[in-house]
């Protein structure tokens, strides 16, 4: 097809979801360069974001530009052979066993404390915030944090579980307030070191660690923002895991994001820039997972609160940008605007969810009450 050709067919499509090529909405794309429409519709998502990376076109409204594609399903129109690769590859390929656990630390959490210091706010926690009575980004933290201790019904002299722990800040938290003790396992070298200064003079110990390794018995297991690396081959394998590691009559937490309808494919963009070798579960993966393994006491969504999240991330991100020039190139700075945005859409138009499983082994005797 010529450039002209292509031109009017994206701009046919973009019209399905009410953009314009250079109009004057706030969601309209500004084209610099023609070469774009050759380069999405060979590469689809994977050419759309490297082309936005590399200043070939601009949106004043990003997040309001990538609403309206995901609400319209524009998307579904661009499959590719990036798309069928990466689909293929999270199907067939156990891209999170062995070595390859490790690759998410490498890749995007060794990026560099001070990205994410920056970014994340007062707490190190980079994962949906619980916005139900907050109003800003640190209490939306504390929120979530407290929300989870709850639901795990933490008392004093349990010892606990953090799968996954990042920078340390939960298990941290769930010390000082409920008087517990714990272990943290990561796969991110930086996180770990970062996670010890911070967890320094309690009862924590943070391990470099793969949570299949870990074989002992603790009064509750929880884990925030990591099951989207595990990998739908290795769900059941985390279950057990955390079925063996927990005590009878403890409770488990499983905090994650989530797809509404069958197994999703990984978006080439993310896939290659963002979270290598990451999975979004979907409902059914999930649930066949624990079967005859756990009683689900309750399966809570608050996706909307990740849109908001985002937002505070983004505006930090912003902020503190002048120093993290000094570090990072403009480049960079493309793509984590790219990746903040399209992920906020993602749940703005509830394309994905956020869920907070809790599960007890054999069922609360009596029944569980829900904390919110």
């Amino acid at each position: 097809m010529s450039q002209d050709s292509l031109k009017q067919r994206a701009a046919e499509l973009l019209e399905l979801a009410g953009i314009r090529i250079d109009g004057d909405a706030p969601t309209d794309i500004r084209v610099h360069d023609e070469r774009i429409y050759a380069r999405v519709f060979a590469h689809g998502s994977l050419g759309l974001g490297e082309a936005y990376m590399d200043g070939w076109w601009d949106v004043d409204d990003l997040i309001g530009f990538f609403t309206q594609l995901l609400g319209s399903h524009v998307d579904a129109q661009l499959r590719t052979l990036d798309t069928l690769i990466a689909h293929f590859k999270a199907r067939f390929v156990n891209l999170q066993r062995g070595e390859h656990a490790f690759e998410i630390g490498k890749a995007h959490y060794d990026l560099g404390n001070d990205l994410f210091q920056a970014m994340l706010g007062k707490r190190l926690v980079y994962s949906c915030g619980y916005w139900a009575e907050a109003g800003n980004l640190d209490d939306a933290q504390a929120a979530k944090l407290d929300l989870i201790c709850r639901k795990l019904r933490l008392e004093p002299g349990q010892r606990v579980l953090d799968i996954g722990c990042g920078w340390g800040e939960a298990l941290k938290y769930a010390a000082e307030n409920y008087g517990v003790s714990g272990v943290g396992i990561t796969v991110s070298e930086q996180q770990a070191a970062f996670a010890r200064e911070l967890c320094k003079g309690l009862p924590i110990e943070i391990r470099l660690q793969d949570y299949r390794e870990v074989d002992e018995p603790f009064d509750a297991v929880y884990s925030i923002g990591m099951f989207e690396h595990v990998g739908g081959k290795n769900y059941r394998a985390y279950f057990e895991t955390v079925r063996r590691c927990l005590k009878p009559g403890g409770l488990s937490v499983l905090h994650c994001i989530g797809s509404n309808g069958t197994p999703a494919q990984p978006d080439p963009w993310i896939e290659k820039y963002i979270f290598p070798n990451s999975m979004i579960p979907a409902m059914s993966q999930v649930a066949s997972a624990l079967e005859n393994l756990f009683v689900v006491e309750d399966w809570h969504n608050f996706g909307p609160d990740y849109d908001r999240t985002l937002m505070a991330w983004r505006a930090n991100f912003d902020a503190a940008w002048p120093e993290l020039s000094k570090n990072y190139d403009e480049r960079f700075r493309r793509m984590w605007h790219y990746y903040l945005g399209a992920s906020a859409a993602v749940f703005r138009s509830r394309r994905d969810q956020l869920w907070q499983l809790t599960l007890s082994p054999g069922g609360v005797p009596g029944g569980y009450r829900v904390p919110r």
